[in-house]
């Protein structure tokens, strides 16, 4: 899923951030949910199921791997095509946990 396309569709979207804290801590999507890639498993019952859900990480590599795992079991998820560097190089913004822009780490 393009940037662009989760931008404009927030309201029926859930996104889901696999990305380490550290990454997290530098910058996030507003309103996404953080589990990490290797705790996802662990928290299923965490990640809502009324939703899309739309898998974030960096680059969109791991995003992949838990969008196709989620999938797999059920979940109605798709990545974020190119990750939190896609979202950033269209315009859209990250901030930090405290409300300040964040950036890709």
């Amino acid at each position: 899923m393009q940037a662009q396309e989760v931008a404009a569709g927030r309201t029926r979207l859930h996104l889901l951030d696999v990305r380490e804290q550290e990454e997290w801590d530098e910058g996030h999507i507003e309103g996404s949910q953080h589990i990490p890639l290797g705790e996802l498993g662990d928290r299923l019952a965490e990640v809502p199921t009324d939703k899309a859900i739309v898998c974030v990480c960096k680059a969109g590599f791991r995003s992949d791997r838990a969008a196709q795992g989620l999938a797999g079991l059920g979940f109605n998820a798709e990545n974020l095509d190119g990750g939190v560097e896609a979202w950033m190089r269209t315009g859209l913004p990250l901030v930090t946990a405290d409300g300040k822009p964040g950036r890709v780490r």
